[in-house]
C-alpha cells in the first residue's frame, strides 16, 4: 500500500505535514508506505529535523504549489508540476493507492474529476463529514460542500454513497438514511427536498427513514444525513464554531472535544474511482496523521470497488 501525501497543501505546510507523516509512519504496518509529494529538499530537511529516518518515506519532487485562493481549473491546467497535479497523475497511473491533501479544495475536486474520474453512474461525487454524537456513536453528513446545489436524483445517490461508507468503513449494518428538511412530514421542505423525498422513498438501495430535522443531528435517529452541499457546509462550520467557543471560554468537556476536526483529519470524496482524501486547510500534525489513516481505512475497506459494484446494479431514479 502506498499513500500519496501532498506536503505542500495547507496553511501550516510543509512543517506540520511532515510532522504528521512521521507520526503516522510510526503507527503503520509493514507494507504500508507514505509517498511525500512536494519540495524534496524541504522534505528531507524537515524529516531530519524531526529525527526520523530519510528512508522511512518515498519522495516525489515538485516545483509548483497551488495556492488556496487560486482558481481551481486554471491552476490544475497551468501548474502541471504542482504537488496536487502530480499527486493525481500518480493516482491515475496507479503508482499510489490513495492521494491525500489539505490544499485548495476546489483544485482537489477538479483534479479528481479529470484524473481518476467519477465511478460510472455517479452523477456527482460527494464530500462527507463525520458528526460525533453524545452517546459515543458517529453520524455521517453528505454533502459537506462539494455540491452547493443539487437535483433530487443527486440527493438520492448521496443516500447510496453515505450508506455504503457507513456500512463498510464505519461498520454499521443497515445504516438508517435521513433527508434533512424543515419538518418530518414528507410534504415539508423546498421543491428539491420534497422531490428527493419521493425518489428516496421509492428507492430500495438503502434504508430510508424519511425526513430529519436539524435537531436530529446529535440524536440516534439516523446514521446518515443527506443534504445539499450549501446546507451541509453551513452545518459543519456551525459545529466547528461551537467547539472553538468552548475552547475559548476554557470549558473542557469530553463530548465537545470530540468535535475537534484534528481527530478525523480528512474526508473522502465518495464516488471516485480511487481514494481521494481532502483535509482542512488549517490542519496541524495530528490532523495530517489522521488524514493518512483515513486514506488507509478507505483502501483497506475497498470502498471504491464496493461503490463501483453497487452502482452497476442501481437503476437511475425517475423524478
Amino acid at each position: 500500500m502506498k499513500i500519496g501525501f501532498d506536503i505542500m497543501g495547507g496553511d501550516y505546510a510543509p512543517k506540520e505535514a511532515i510532522n504528521g507523516a512521521i507520526q503516522a509512519h510510526r503507527e503503520m504496518k509493514n507494507g504500508e508506505k507514505i509517498v511525500l509529494i512536494g519540495d524534496k529538499q524541504q522534505a528531507l530537511a524537515l524529516v531530519t529535523e524531526f529525527g526520523a529516518a530519510i528512508d522511512d518515506f518515498e519522495y516525489i519532487h515538485t516545483t509548483e504549489i497551488i495556492g488556496m485562493g487560486e482558481h481551481p481549473t486554471r491552476a490544475i491546467s497551468q501548474k502541471k508540476d504542482s504537488s496536487i497535479s502530480v499527486g493525481f497523475k500518480l493516482l491515475a497511473t496507479k503508482q499510489i493507492d490513495a492521494f491525500v491533501s489539505a490544499g485548495n479544495t476546489g483544485a482537489m475536486l477538479v483534479g479528481a474529476m479529470f484524473s481518476v474520474k467519477p465511478i460510472e453512474g455517479v452523477i456527482r461525487p460527494s464530500i462527507t463529514a463525520i458528526i460525533p454524537k453524545p452517546n459515543g456513536k458517529f453520524g455521517l453528513l453528505l454533502d459537506a460542500g462539494a455540491n452547493a446545489d443539487c437535483k433530487p436524483d443527486v440527493l438520492c445517490q448521496f443516500g447510496v454513497l453515505g450508506s455504503l461508507m457507513m456500512k463498510y468503513v464505519m461498520g454499521v449494518e443497515n445504516p438508517r438514511v435521513g433527508l434533512l428538511s424543515i419538518g418530518e412530514e414528507k410534504e415539508k421542505g423546498n421543491l428539491v427536498t420534497v422531490s428527493a423525498h419521493h425518489i428516496m422513498e421509492e428507492s430500495g438501495d438503502f434504508n430510508f427513514i424519511g425526513n430529519v430535522e436539524g435537531r436530529d443531528f446529535l440524536s440516534d435517529k439516523c446514521d446518515v444525513i443527506v443534504c445539499e452541499g450549501f446546507t451541509g457546509n453551513v452545518v459543519l462550520k456551525a459545529f466547528e464554531s461551537v467547539y472553538y467557543v468552548m475552547k475559548k471560554r476554557g470549558i473542557n468537556d469530553e463530548y465537545f472535544d470530540s468535535m475537534n476536526y484534528e481527530n478525523y483529519g480528512g474526508t473522502p470524496i465518495l464516488g471516485l474511482n480511487a481514494p481521494v482524501i481532502i483535509g482542512h486547510g488549517i490542519s496541524n500534525a495530528t490532523a495530517f496523521k489522521n488524514m493518512i489513516f483515513s486514506a488507509r481505512e478507505v483502501i483497506n475497506s475497498k470502498l471504491c470497488e464496493i461503490i463501483r459494484e453497487s452502482f452497476k446494479n442501481i437503476v437511475p431514479p425517475t423524478q
